[in-house]
């Protein structure tokens, strides 16, 4: 940083903040915390070579990430940001799955209201009578739709 008060990293680590700290951008004085994590998982030295490789420009995503990082390290030791991530994604699959069931229930209940459109005998012709075989269709249809569905309803009241 150069400046009057050194970045966070120097502080921690009680050396002189030079104008060309590579910490001083994204570790600022007044946010010791955010460097302290960091440096307890990943160590300063491995913090500067990851940085030194990156371009300028990607450097603050990257320590975003760093951060991110160290603080699902800290709080699950064992699983860190995969944890989380896991969590995460079992919550999608099951929210996915609750919608599922809502919209199936949705269209259960529309089915419900909606009348059944058969085809009346007056309108249809002999030959179509018998070509298509609706003497008792009414019968099968209502019988087929009067089973139970997934949900335990009836389709047709």
């Amino acid at each position: 940083m150069g400046g009057n008060s050194p970045c966070a990293s120097c502080k921690l680590l009680r050396r002189r903040c030079t104008k060309d700290c590579i910490f001083a951008p994204y570790f600022p004085s007044d946010d010791p915390q955010k460097f302290a994590i960091v440096h307890k998982v990943f160590g300063a030295s491995n913090v500067s070579k990851m940085l030194q490789e990156l371009q300028v420009h990607q450097r603050e995503d990257a320590v975003s990430s760093l951060v991110y990082e160290a603080n699902a390290r800290v709080r699950d030791p064992v699983y860190g940001c995969v944890g989380a991530i896991s969590y995460l994604q079992n919550q999608v699959s099951e929210l996915q799955m609750q919608l599922a069931v809502a919209q199936a229930e949705i269209l259960c209940i529309q089915m419900q209201h909606e009348p059944v459109l058969m085809p009346t005998q007056e309108i249809m012709d002999s030959d179509q009578k018998s070509y298509f075989n609706f003497g008792s269709s009414s019968n099968v249809i209502h019988d087929s739709l009067n089973i139970e569905n997934i949900f335990g309803h009836d389709m047709v009241s």
